[in-house]
């Protein structure tokens, strides 16, 4: 399988597992129900940046989804200033911290998270 031949059984995999219809997958993805459909039953191959868009909105990776790896969880994020602010400024006090305090912080997370 090449690097943008998606796996049209994974994409249906990641859209069940949101729990939306094609036609929500297709409104979040921006595009047309009739294209999501023809990628869904495998009739039409999308581009890459229309992979990496599916990537996104279902919340997984690109490799996912082109069945480079099994492993489901997305590689990375995008995280818009604009539309999430705080999240945005999280990461920037993040990326300032040095190595000991990165580690302190991501203890304290890790037993927050415990408590709730």
């Amino acid at each position: 399988m090449n690097s943008n031949t998606l796996n049209r059984q994974r994409l249906i995999e990641c859209r069940k597992k949101l729990g939306i219809t094609k036609q929500e997958a297709a409104k979040r993805m921006q595009i047309s129900q009739p294209a999501y459909l023809r990628y869904e039953s495998g009739e039409r191959k999308p581009s890459l940046p229309v992979i990496r868009v599916m990537a996104e909105i279902l919340g997984t990776s690109i490799d996912y989804l082109t069945g480079k790896s099994d492993f489901p969880a997305p590689t990375s994020y995008t995280i818009y200033s604009e539309t999430e602010a705080e999240l945005f400024q999280i990461i920037e006090i993040y990326r300032n911290l040095d190595d000991s305090m990165k580690k302190n912080l991501r203890k304290y997370i890790e037993n927050f998270k415990e408590i709730c």
